[in-house]
């Protein structure tokens, strides 16, 4: 079977809504290579190493791949797609001088290609993240996470996903039930699961994520703990209420201890009350996916809405928020 393949250039800082655009109008697919270059700040603290190839993508910059069925009528995507990358502007997202191009490619040029890319990872002091295909032996106290991202998001080479983990690891006691908003390939979720919370909910608007999530979960073994639904955080809060609370298939009851969001500050902004409204006087809300330009704007929105933020964690240009809801009294 023959793709196109839209290659666009832009910056590092657009490429999650860029590629959250590609998704949405039917990417089969979607890559990222961002710069190659050794003078990238890397973390190596966890004994992290990268095997991606050097490559002459200037530093800053990255280079999205989507890719589309034969038959995709191209020149129109492009021009549809176009205004609405234009329009990251008006939120401060630097696109830089986009470009776009495309070639047809077969198959199996894509699909698997990137597998070569992804290695066995130690994201955290005792977590690593471990690609199904390859072999690996775990030392003592480490915990694996299987995973097969497929088409969705999350291999936790991300600088958004690793904070996450790391944040989660310093957070998670044992025993939680947490909300996994956005879950992409489920890494959140089952990385929870693996530092001891008792269940989660993972909710994804993509059905891709939702498929890839559930695969993922049955991998870990950990179809009893975490389940994967098709929804939105208010979706879930607004519809389900009832069935949360006594639908035995579900695996949490809100108010819950911890919930996680690893997406876009814009995103993050919407729903700052309803988390709040969903956690436990002295739950913890764990904002990730924030560039370093909406640093600002999400700390004010979690203070408006009654968080106390309590540690903010750096990776390169991306922040992590952790919040806590105040006790009552």
């Amino acid at each position: 079977m023959k793709w196109h393949e839209l290659t666009i250039a832009t910056t590092e800082e657009a490429t999650e809504m860029i590629s959250n655009f590609l998704h949405e109008m039917g990417a089969g697919g979607v890559s990222i290579e961002e710069s190659g270059t050794l003078n990238k700040p890397r973390d190596t603290s966890l004994g992290q190493w990268y095997e991606l190839p050097l490559n002459d993508i200037p530093e800053g910059q990255a280079v999205i791949k989507g890719y589309f069925a034969e038959g995709t009528d191209l020149e129109a995507l492009i021009e549809a797609l176009k205004p609405r990358v234009d329009e990251l502007k008006q939120f401060d997202i630097d696109t830089g001088e986009v470009t776009y191009s495309a070639v047809e490619v077969d198959d199996e040029d894509w699909a698997t290609a990137w597998k070569q890319y992804f290695k066995p990872i130690r994201v955290s002091d005792t977590l690593t993240i471990k690609p199904t295909w390859e072999e690996y032996e775990a030392s003592e106290g480490e915990r694996i996470i299987e995973l097969d991202p497929g088409m969705a998001f999350g291999t936790g080479t991300h600088p958004t996903t690793a904070l996450c983990l790391q944040t989660l690891e310093s957070v998670v006691k044992g025993g939680e039930e947490m909300i996994d908003v956005g879950t992409g390939s489920g890494i959140l979720a089952i990385g929870a699961c693996r530092l001891g919370a008792k269940s989660v909910l993972a909710l994804d608007l993509d059905p891709v994520a939702v498929s890839s999530a559930t695969e993922n979960v049955s991998l870990n073994g950990l179809s009893d703990q975490v389940e994967v639904k098709l929804s939105d955080l208010l979706g879930v809060l607004r519809e389900n209420q009832n069935e949360m609370n006594h639908d035995e298939q579900l695996r949490v009851t809100v108010p819950v201890d911890l919930v996680v969001a690893n997406i876009l500050a814009e995103i993050i902004l919407l729903f700052i009350d309803d988390v709040y409204a969903a956690l436990k006087p002295g739950g913890i809300y764990i904002a990730s996916g924030v560039y370093k330009n909406k640093e600002t704007d999400v700390e004010h929105g979690l203070i408006t809405s009654g968080f106390q933020i309590i540690e903010k964690r750096r990776d390169e240009d991306w922040i992590a928020f952790v919040a806590k809801k105040p006790q009552e009294g």
